[in-house]
């Protein structure tokens, strides 16, 4: 179960102020179609992020060391710091949803911006962790939702009241603090 709470706790925390919430928002406006919408970020996170917990727990298995171990711990450390950089949609990542529906919109563009970003990242690492793909989806998967479903049904109205960078800060805060849990870990144990 510490896969799928830490990983659930993980990505919520991350996606805040993150693109693909500010880009939840862009397409509530556009279309007005909360329920096509969440769907679209469920399925499309779910699709992402299983294929990127596969990764990292295949990785694992088949990278199992001291030196895999102190990558996956300092790269922990690394999405800490990444997430105190504030993100911001591109224009050429927001989508173009004159010909797709809400569903169809979402889905293809939550997936392609989700590509290469810290919360995809992270399902990775936490994938190398826990090294179970199915329990790491459904935690990064459900943080996303934690985060991103208010976002839908609240919009911008969320923006003006949580202190956005408390919670980048929190967020970021949890990141060091697993990559330094990792790090305490492999130097107790000496390999």
């Amino acid at each position: 179960m510490d896969a799928l709470f830490t990983s659930t706790l993980v990505v919520a925390l991350a996606e805040i102020g993150d693109k693909t919430m500010l880009l939840a928002i862009i397409l509530a406006a556009r279309f007005n179609r909360p329920v096509a919408i969440i769907l679209g970020i469920l399925a499309a996170t779910l699709a992402n992020h299983f294929l990127a917990a596969l990764v990292g727990s295949q990785t694992a298995y088949w990278l199992d060391g001291f030196w895999f171990r102190l990558a996956v711990a300092l790269s922990f450390i690394a999405m800490g710091l990444w997430t105190l950089i504030p993100d911001t949609l591109e224009d050429d990542e927001k989508p173009s949803v004159t010909r797709f529906g809400a569903f169809t919109a979402t889905a293809v563009a939550f997936f392609l911006v989700e590509m290469g970003d810290k919360t995809q990242l992270a399902t990775i690492a936490l994938g190398a962790r826990f090294e179970n793909a199915v329990l790491v989806t459904i935690g990064t998967t459900a943080g996303m939702m934690l985060a991103n479903v208010p976002a839908v049904l609240l919009g911008d109205r969320i923006l003006r009241r949580v202190p956005l960078n408390v919670v980048r800060y929190l967020a970021a805060g949890l990141f060091v603090a697993i990559g330094v849990w990792m790090l305490a870990a492999i130097w107790m144990t000496g390999s």
